[in-house]
């Protein structure tokens, strides 16, 4: 049996961003409060975590607000489930971009496809419709602004490897006001580092590889503002804005002691609040995309103390998209995965590795906030899995996710708002 022991960076992670969630929120959900569900929804908040699904919650449930704590996440008065299989002819179980795909478009499509159908021609897109109708729109990820989730619902692609190309279209055709993440290596041509060296230390596989011009300066023609760093976003005002805050994701997704670093140059949370304050002022709403992509990139290194604290953040980011709902009766907020990561269960302390070594190890033990018991973290698989994924809501139109619905729903029910 190989057991792989996290003990010795609970300390770290305890405290560091994770414990400091805290989940003392100012505005507590009661079983009363339905988020307006009466109102009329002018904007769309959608939270993807990647990778996350049932377990993943439960266990960031248990570490962060313990046995009988609640996430904010899965306080949201709405539920159900949403099955993710992809229409793919080699698998029935589907990638980041296929997922998006069906929120972003309503079809099912095959594995690395960008809001293309099964033969490759270009689908309407939420994000280009939202535009269309007038209202604002932005992405929010700790990803590459430009990877599967986020551009799903700004771009078309055959295959999702193309950020660069992605990149274009974001300014060319669908022009999101906000984009705020990682990933500036595909906004630069090949040997033009940015704010960013090429070849770092943590990481020498990074560098610019751009083939489509030097797309910082495009954007910051077209009026965006370019910020690469907390203090610049934080004075950031109205108007159009990116932010590129690394080479690639903003973190190193690698086993647990073996260089894996979670910690972003901007969080989640205040890319988000940033992203909210600038798009509120359309008259006409907005529609923004929030993804924590740690989940899923740590859970494929079977990394449960990162993939914690990725939850953490998310929970953290939630959290902002719950007060502005709060406070705005027009707003649906929807938090869900695009797949599950992982094949991860949720395990006793005092339970033998009954599935073996390697990659389906279990990872532990890890604290149960509040009380001196602990849990265990069992892998299956270092990839995805068909798992159902828990799907949370609040505000307008939140009554239509209870029930177990296709991933294609999302699509269904975000489309009445920002088609109109």
């Amino acid at each position: 049996m190989t057991f792989r022991s996290s003990r010795w960076l609970l300390a770290t992670v305890a405290a560091g961003a994770v414990a400091a969630a805290g989940l003392g929120l100012a505005h507590r959900i009661t079983t009363a409060d339905t988020g307006a569900a009466n109102s009329e929804a002018r904007n769309v908040i959608l939270i993807n975590g990647d990778g996350m699904a049932a377990a993943q919650r439960e266990a960031a449930r248990l570490y962060l607000a313990g046995l009988d704590g609640q996430l904010t996440m899965d306080e949201l008065p709405y539920s159900g489930q949403l099955t993710t299989s992809p229409h793919d002819p080699t698998t029935p179980i589907t990638d980041s971009a296929a997922a998006a795909t069906a929120w972003a478009t309503g079809e099912k499509t095959y594995n690395g496809a960008i809001s293309v159908d099964v033969d490759g021609k270009p689908l309407p897109t939420l994000g280009a419709q939202a535009k269309a109708a007038g209202r604002a729109t932005g992405l929010v990820t700790t990803a590459q602004v430009t990877d599967a989730s986020p551009a799903a619902f700004f771009a078309n692609t055959t295959d999702r490897s193309a950020q660069d190309e992605i990149a274009r279209q974001y300014l060319e055709v669908s022009r999101p006001d906000v984009i705020l993440g990682g990933g500036e290596d595909w906004w630069l041509p090949a040997g033009n580092a940015g704010a960013y060296p090429d070849q770092p230390a943590e990481d020498r596989s990074e560098a610019s590889r751009g083939t489509k011009g030097d797309l910082v300066a495009e954007a910051e023609a077209k009026g965006y503002r370019y910020v690469s760093t907390a203090a610049q976003l934080q004075v950031a005002k109205g108007g159009r804005l990116l932010g590129l805050f690394g080479n690639e994701e903003l973190f190193q997704q690698r086993p647990e002691g073996e260089g894996d670093v979670y910690a972003p140059p901007v969080s989640l949370a205040t890319m988000t609040e940033k992203a909210l304050s600038t798009l509120s002022t359309n008259r006409k709403g907005f529609f923004l995309l929030v993804e924590e992509e740690g989940i899923d990139e740590f859970a494929h290194e079977n990394n449960g103390t990162r993939m914690l604290q990725a939850l953490g953040e998310l929970e953290k980011a939630v959290a902002v998209a719950r007060t502005y709902a709060a406070t705005h009766p027009d707003t649906l907020l929807v938090v869900t995965g695009d797949h599950e990561c992982g094949g991860l269960t949720v395990e006793d302390t005092g339970t033998s590795d009954e599935s073996g070594d390697g990659v389906s190890a279990e990872d532990g033990p890890f604290p149960i906030k509040g009380s001196g018991q602990s849990f265990n973290l069992d892998w299956t698989t270092s990839g995805h899995t068909g798992a159902d994924v828990p799907v949370t809501a609040y505000g307008p139109l939140a009554e239509q996710f209870t029930g177990k619905h296709p991933n294609t729903h999302v699509h269904g029910v975000l489309a009445q708002v920002l088609t109109r």
